[in-house]
């Protein structure tokens, strides 16, 4: 039987991949812009979510922007725990299923093997802090009674991420420069997609899952490969240089993770979601991308 399923974020990359998705057909799905329903307005949230009564609430909705949340600390918090905190307020008072996306940031990046959900946590940037209190905020309120799905490094044929802003950037330069010594996985959210379907089809609220594609990258192996597929797929014309450098070269405002590679076992034991290669993931992607 079919769920009734309120996505908020449903504008951004992965609300519009869910709102695409076949394997969400026998669902009613529930998209929730900002202009729909801002999860910072209590009122807002409750008097949305009662009109609209959904058995779960896929939250999408987050404030991602990693360097400017170093100088806006209020709108990243407003977002990422205060907004957590109205819909597990408004889940727990309907005894609805949130299923919540975090992130790698949460994790202080200094480790030299995956990390597992129940490693400790030391996010390094303002913007992996306001996502940590958003998990806190879940933790307290709806203890045993959500799911947090963190991921990493996720990109889409839709709005802004590093995969098209590569792909603009190949366009426009002679060359580039790539940071490759923070150390990561790639994550289309396609493959998130299915984890969140798995989630659902599971139906047992109360874990933290990791998900992203398999295997290991760099930014700049990302890069590398970015390009390489997309002159495959003649999305571009012609090959530039681009060249690895050190994150020391390249200052932002906020700090990243050295090391974030998710350790994703436990998602692929009690889940069984499909899995494939970054790589493949990726291709796939720029062939979604190339047929639009």
């Amino acid at each position: 039987m079919g769920k009734r399923i309120a996505i908020t974020g449903a504008n951004g990359q992965l609300g519009q991949t869910l709102m695409r998705s076949e394997l969400f057909e026998e669902h009613i799905l529930l998209p929730l812009g900002r202009d729909d329903m801002d999860i910072t307005d209590q009122a807002k949230v409750s008097a949305t979510l009662d009109s609209l009564k959904p058995d779960i609430i896929i939250n999408a909705a987050a404030y991602t922007a990693v360097d400017a949340a170093e100088s806006q600390p209020e709108q990243a918090y407003s977002i990422n725990e205060q907004g957590v905190k109205h819909l597990a307020r408004w889940a727990k008072s309907k005894k609805a299923h949130l299923i919540h996306i975090s992130t790698d940031f949460v994790f202080a990046g200094d480790k030299n093997r995956p990390y597992k959900v129940d490693d400790a946590t030391g996010p390094i940037s303002l913007y992996g802090q306001s996502k940590l209190a958003g998990e806190k905020m879940i933790a307290t309120l709806l203890p045993g009674k959500a799911t947090i799905v963190r991921t990493a490094w996720l990109y889409s044929p839709y709005n802004s991420n590093f995969m098209k802003t590569m792909l603009r950037l190949m366009r426009e330069r002679e060359s580039l420069n790539v940071v490759d010594d923070q150390i990561g996985t790639p994550c289309s959210t396609q493959s998130l997609v299915s984890c969140l379907h798995a989630v659902i089809e599971r139906n047992e609220p109360g874990a933290t899952y990791h998900w992203t594609d398999a295997g290991v990258a760099s930014w700049y192996d990302f890069a590398v490969a970015i390009q390489d597929e997309a002159i495959r797929l003649a999305l571009l014309d012609h090959a530039i240089p681009i060249h690895p450098i050190s994150t020391d070269k390249y200052k932002t405002p906020a700090a990243r993770p050295a090391y974030s590679v998710l350790d994703k076992s436990k998602a692929l034991l009690e889940l069984q979601c499909p899995q494939m290669h970054w790589r493949e993931a990726l291709r796939d992607t720029l062939r979604t991308l190339s047929e639009k």
